[in-house]
């Protein structure tokens, strides 16, 4: 065990955030922690990591214990980097420890070199000790892996071209979001606890990332919205709600199946408390005035006190209800993009970010576009609705398309207006009542309405765009980024509501949970170009793994070939005898057997791979990771016969 903690309480301002928190975290142990906004995640996990003490309450015993010997890192949401160092310099101070023994090891080096002839004298016998012991430390430690630890991390985390002497003072927010979890990768502790840790990262670090993490060798405790990062390493959802926190094993789509069932119960039994105390209160009420009955109603009014109360279940509480609707079906080919250049800026700090943009979409796909941050995904959807002057390239939309745009930044939106007057004169024909019946939708009543849409949240805000959208009733749906600053119950609701959207979608997103289960049709943008895949999250993520494997081929075989080449070159020889001759023949017998075995071994690798492309196969899931554990098996094997054969070329 790493972690155990027992009936952990926190108050804030009277208010009681966590409520007999208890939760152990065993070796390898792959949690994920989740909740509402406001919930107290963040908390616990201070509390954890002894930032903030928890309360004790009279008559119940608290505890947090960390076995010892085992270490805890945690990624807070804001870096804790030291500004005035250089990217190198802040990760080198993982290894300071290494970094201090190897100082010390050439110290030994050169005194043990310059006094080769004091053998005999004690200082001497003592350096060439302490040199032993500490060369084994360094060496068991892997102290000469130092560099290329370092440069692993920060290529998987984006770093690959960035300057390790640049002044970490000189980062975005993001980048240094992004090397304070490089940092605490390599620093390797038996806790790993992550705080939003997919914040900032594109999709290529973000897979990275999740490779990484499944392969960690200590325990992982993971706050995230990220529900598709959670399925991926996730084996525990740890939620906290109204204080409380329950587990539930499997990941988050299997928490989803188990709140859903726990949560019919607890609404069952909740329904049948509220009769019985309906009851009880009813017959109370009849007979504590007459003296033949007083004793039966009072013995009814202990009953009553004795209860354990029940809550009302959280999804029996409000929540937004969002349903998208249109009133026009539109023609079959909804719209065709030709040639279209997408620039930025303007004079001398114009940019062209995708040359020759061109995509064709027909009535009912979910298109997703996707790619890295700043290539211009926000600037495509606004050509397309003809927001920003187009410089080359053609738009056309087919007739009765009506467009319904949700813009992610809502500058659309006037932050003045009070959030009712900012729905009303969008469409002023309609009643206040009417508005303020839109605006429940999505949980805005009372006095609610009249707060300017300045002060309320990035969700609330979210959620007055969607009320809009619900009345613009559009029968095209233009997305930018819809499920940011949402919380996973609105989220959820979202997705259904377009999910049952039987009209054209077209959005941008990085929420891989939202890709997998709303589009139909992956868009890729890329500085290189445009690559299109039809089908949703999964299936780009598997036929971008195929196009990585046949790129690793292709290099393989070219090394190979190049290796043959300097082999056959080589190859000209001068025996001085017979049993050179032998050696000779015997490795040419070797390298042509490892050649066999490999070609056959890539056959084998090809065969699988069609397989795990077989819906049968990848929905099946215990057959897909047999598959899958039997296809890196292979991939070992054929790595380490190449690593034989290049050596036998190389003698």
């Amino acid at each position: 065990m790493i972690l155990n903690i027992e009936n952990i309480n926190k108050f804030y301002n009277g208010n009681h955030i966590l409520k007999n928190i208890s939760l152990s975290v065993e070796d390898n142990d792959r949690i994920g922690l989740i909740g509402v906004n406001g919930c107290g995640k963040s908390t616990l996990l201070r509390i954890i990591t002894q930032i903030e003490d928890f309360d004790k309450i009279d008559g119940i015993q608290s505890s947090l214990s960390i076995s010892a010997n085992k270490t805890l890192g945690f990624l807070k949401q804001n870096s804790g980097l030291d500004n005035s160092r250089t990217i190198h310099e802040e990760m080198l101070m993982t290894f300071s420890n290494l970094i201090e023994i190897s100082n010390r090891l050439k110290e030994l080096e050169e005194y043990i070199g310059k006094n080769s002839h004091s053998t005999e004298e004690p200082a001497y016998k003592a350096a060439l000790d302490e040199y032993s012991h500490k060369s084994a430390f360094f060496e068991a430690q892997e102290g000469y892996l130092i560099e290329v630890k370092i440069k692993t991390i920060l290529n998987g985390m984006g770093f690959a071209n960035v300057m390790t002497d640049r002044l970490i003072s000189t980062l975005s927010g993001g980048e240094k979001t992004r090397l304070a979890l490089a940092k605490l990768l390599l620093e390797n502790p038996d806790l790993l606890i992550l705080d939003e840790p997919t914040n900032h990262l594109d999709f290529k670090t973000l897979v990275w990332l999740e490779e990484y993490l499944q392969g960690y060798k200590g325990a992982l405790l993971i706050v995230s919205h990220d529900r598709y990062f959670l399925n991926k390493l996730c084996s525990r959802i740890c939620e906290i709600e109204r204080g409380i926190l329950t587990a539930f094993k499997g990941d988050y789509s299997g928490y989803l199946i188990q709140k859903k069932q726990l949560t019919e119960r607890i609404a069952k039994e909740y329904e049948q408390q509220q009769q019985q105390i309906a009851g009880l209160n009813d017959y109370i009420q009849r007979n504590k005035a007459r003296a033949s009955t007083a004793n039966m109603a009072k013995s009814r009014e202990r009953q009553l006190e004795k209860l354990e109360i029940i809550e009302k279940p959280a999804a029996q509480m409000k929540q937004s209800k969002i349903k998208l609707e249109y009133d026009i079906v539109p023609p079959k080919d909804i719209l065709k993009v030709n040639d279209l250049d997408i620039i930025v800026g303007e004079g001398e700090k114009e940019k062209l970010l995708v040359k020759s943009f061109e995509i064709k979409v027909l009535r009912g796909e979910k298109v997703a576009i996707i790619g890295p941050n700043g290539i211009g995904k926000s600037t495509i959807l606004k050509y397309i609705q003809n927001k920003i002057p187009r410089k080359k390239g053609t738009v056309e939309w087919a007739r009765n398309v009506k467009a319904s745009y949700f813009e992610q930044e809502n500058s659309h939106l006037n932050f003045n207006n009070p959030v009712i007057e900012e729905l009303h004169k969008r469409f002023p024909r309609e009643t206040e009542q009417t508005m303020r019946d839109l605006l429940a939708k999505v949980l805005f009543t009372g006095e609610n309405v009249n707060k300017p849409v300045k002060v309320i949240s990035g969700g609330e805000r979210a959620k007055l765009c969607f009320a809009i959208m619900m009345y613009e009733r559009g029968n095209v749906l233009i997305l930018d980024e819809p499920t940011n600053h949402l919380d996973l119950a609105t989220k959820e609701i979202l997705e259904q509501a377009l999910y049952d959207y039987d009209q054209t979608i077209i959005f941008v997103s990085h929420d891989r949970y939202l890709l997998n289960k709303i589009a139909t049709r992956i868009v890729e943008v890329t500085p290189d170009g445009v690559n299109k895949y039809p089908g949703n999250f999964d299936f780009y993520s598997r036929k971008k793994q195929e196009e990585e494997l046949a790129l690793q081929r292709i290099e393989e075989e070219q090394k190979i070939e190049k290796q043959r080449e300097l082999s056959q070159a080589s190859n000209i020889k001068t025996y001085r005898n017979k049993e050179q001759r032998a050696q000779e023949v015997k490795k040419k017998n070797t390298i042509k057997q490892l050649e066999m075995e490999i070609d056959e071994l890539q056959e084998n690798i090809n065969q699988i791979e069609k397989e795990i492309s077989d819906p049968q196969i990848y929905t099946d899931f215990q057959l897909m990771g047999e598959k899958c554990t039997l296809l890196e098996e292979m991939k070992q094997q054929m790595s380490d016969k190449y690593d034989e054969w290049i050596m036998l070329c190389e003698i």
